[in-house]
């Protein structure tokens, strides 16, 4: 498993340096390529589309279900609720890539009302919960996702953007290590049992001095480097514990299989989710 897993994540390495060093088009691809596979997990967790085989519910007090009322699955692997998600998906990115960023949230606005139209004309197929995740899905992922596009095409994006990685997954490596050397204070024990207070920190911590040391190689501002990446490693945190609430909610141990050794998109994208606006943004408000 060990293998497998650093296998995984040398290639995830791997396909992040070669797209986003080409940017443009075939970073926006990959990107949209995730965001659908993402959303689709997801959508499989909440009961919109039929879930997939690493979504089985799991036997055991640790990922015992919290929400009481978990409906019967659909059959079917697309529903027309989670199609309007899909087709906004793409919709979003192909308005990141042609248009301008007013044009952005039009199609976030226009895709909410699209969900709502299918919610009223098919009444009572779908519940408020359907709706409410639904649109929930397609902000999470698209729209979420679409900062790494956006930061990648910033005038100093082909530096920046990579703080979403050291400051994700960066800070996720520098808390497990602290976590197993220094652990004993237990951080999220419903969510997350292996976490710690002592590895958060450590992980906070450790993404601020990558991203000192990393501003400091390529001769960029120290301080809003090391701000922006430790500020990114804060909320890496709380992304990768969201995605851990909706799966002990739900009552299931992973999102997906498609990535051999981590699971699915959401298993190991989820801190990188939450991270890509707040770097964005602060590096708008800092550079």
């Amino acid at each position: 498993m060990f293998v497998t897993r650093l296998v995984s994540g040398i290639v995830l390495v791997a396909v992040a340096l070669a797209t986003i060093l080409l940017g443009g088009p075939v970073l926006l691809a990959t990107i949209l390529f995730i965001t659908l596979v993402g959303m689709h997990e997801f959508y499989g967790a909440m009961r919109i589309v039929k879930p997939n085989r690493a979504q089985k519910k799991v036997e055991g007090k640790e990922y015992e279900a919290k929400d009481k009322y978990i409906k019967e699955a659909p059959e079917s692997s697309f529903t027309l609720l989670a199609a309007v998600g899909f087709c906004g998906a793409v919709g979003y990115d192909l308005a990141l890539y042609f248009c301008p960023e007013n044009i952005w949230l039009m199609e976030v606005v226009a895709v909410f009302l699209l969900i709502l139209v299918v919610y009223v004309f098919t009444f009572p197929t779908y519940g408020a919960e359907d709706v409410i995740a639904a649109f929930f899905g397609f902000f999470y992922l698209a729209v979420n996702l679409g900062f790494v596009y956006t930061t990648r095409m910033l005038p100093t994006g082909k530096i920046l953007v990579w703080l979403i990685f050291l400051s994700s997954w960066g800070a996720d490596t520098c808390a497990y290590c602290v976590g197993r050397l220094l652990g004993k204070h237990k951080m999220a024990p419903v969510l997350s049992p292996k976490k710690s207070v002592e590895g958060a920190i450590g992980g906070f911590v450790g993404a601020a001095l990558l991203g000192l040391l990393y501003a400091t190689i390529l001769k960029q501002p120290q301080i809003p480097y090391t701000i922006i990446c430790a500020a990114g490693a804060l909320i890496s945190m709380v992304g990768d514990l969201a995605a851990s609430a909706v799966k002990r909610d739900k009552g299931i141990k992973d999102y997906g299989f498609l990535i051999p050794g981590h699971g699915g998109i959401l298993d190991r994208f989820d801190s990188m989710i939450f991270t890509a606006p707040v770097i964005y943004y602060l590096g708008l408000l800092l550079l």
